[in-house]
């Protein structure tokens, strides 16, 4: 089973806009994604208004993934997302990620607790913002 992974998901979703909303969650997400950001659930339809409204707002960024870990279905990470907005502002944000793969290797089930590095005040809850 070929999985998917946090760097190939953020970038796919964030930082590839020639390719579809629909396509790129398609390739990463189960049709019966949730997501847990900070306290908040998501399913998968409030996560999608979540990167929808991320694509207005990011111009370019990156992922470094410092930790990953899988064991069965389940799994862990550690990263930091670098995002350039398109008001030209940095925002950096630290993630600590536990999840659980669906049988095809898409992710069932995420969540996230972030910690904002670099970035305003308005960008706190850039992670969960939709």
């Amino acid at each position: 089973m070929s999985r998917t992974g946090i760097a190939a998901a953020l970038t796919d979703l964030l930082f590839t806009p020639a390719l579809g909303l629909d396509e790129a969650a398609d390739r990463h997400f189960a049709p019966d994604y949730r997501q847990r950001t900070d306290g908040g659930w998501a399913d998968r339809n409030e996560f999608l208004q979540h990167i929808a409204h991320l694509r207005t707002v990011v111009a370019d960024g990156s992922i470094e993934v410092h930790d990953e870990l899988t064991d069965g279905l389940r799994y862990a990470d550690r990263h930091t997302v670098q995002v350039t907005k398109k008001d030209g502002s940095a925002v950096r944000t630290e993630v600590y990620v536990f999840g659980e793969f669906a049988a095809d290797g898409r992710f069932r089930r995420i969540e996230e607790t972030t910690l904002m590095l670099e970035g305003s005040d308005a960008d706190r809850d850039l992670g969960s913002a939709r």
